[in-house]
């Protein structure tokens, strides 16, 4: 595979699983992962949450494609408008495990 940005999106259940992945991809293909784990503890504004959420999408505008870690299947509703985003957006869509269409 060609040397990529990608920004990786996915529930932050799979927090842990998506570092050991972002590691793995520079490693095999060399990538440049921009990590989206976010360790939010205590109490965050709206405006603190809209600034987390604002340089999510930004990840995404300046990446070529987003890695969606799709663990047993999970997509949840962020990571399903972050896919939407990279989409409309032009961006390659790359999924952990295989879906079915």
């Amino acid at each position: 595979m060609d040397n990529k940005e990608v920004t990786i999106c996915g529930s932050m259940k799979f927090a842990k699983d998506m570092m050991i992945i972002a590691t793995e991809l520079e490693k095999k293909y060399g990538w440049c992962v921009l990590q989206c784990v976010y360790d939010i503890t205590g109490e965050i504004t709206k405006e603190e949450m809209d600034n987390i959420v604002n340089a999510h999408w930004k990840r995404i505008d300046i990446s070529d494609a987003i890695y969606v870690v799709n663990i047993n299947g999970y997509i949840g509703n962020s990571t399903k408008n972050e896919i939407a985003y990279a989409i409309q957006h032009g961006k390659e869509v790359i999924y952990h495990e295989k879906i079915d269409n």
